[in-house]
């Protein structure tokens, strides 16, 4: 075997049907569109979610709700997470400490919460944080600091 009798398996490949090439095709005069219409014509496309002239599912299904245009979204990180950055002998966690652990991505914003539990010293710059952990950080002696 040689690449020159290379062929692909026995019925995995069809001809390509080749309609409007004249009446002895078999698929000449309409070329397989049926008579009249708008779907018989050159040029026609059928809208996006176009169902028939049923009503369409985007017009069927309701509405309802509302997304803000400005909403900010935060990358969560918990305070069990930064019990694991302190146990390695980090004090400073900032945003360059969460991306080279891999915690974070420049293009995000960082938001620290409560869930877990916060035992050393830390100081903690983040864009963002809850309540809770806000607390807890300075239960442990540490500071949080946010930063634009």
């Amino acid at each position: 075997m040689n690449l020159s009798n290379l062929r692909p398996a026995k019925g995995s490949t069809k001809t390509r049907k080749r309609i409007g090439r004249g009446e002895g095709s078999g698929y000449g005069g309409t070329s397989t569109r049926g008579h009249k219409g708008a779907q018989s014509r050159s040029g026609y496309s059928r809208k996006a979610g176009f169902e028939g002239g049923q009503m369409p599912l985007y017009r069927r299904v309701p509405k309802f709700g509302f997304t803000p245009l400005k909403k900010t979204e935060y990358k969560v990180i918990n305070l069990d997470k930064l019990q694991e950055l302190a146990d390695k002998d980090i004090t400073v966690i900032d945003t360059e400490v969460l991306m080279k652990s891999g915690l974070m991505s420049p293009k995000h914003l960082i938001k620290i919460l409560g869930n877990g539990t916060l035992t050393a010293k830390l100081e903690v710059k983040a864009h963002a944080f809850s309540k809770t952990a806000e607390e807890a950080i300075k239960n442990a002696g540490g500071t949080a600091i946010k930063i634009q």
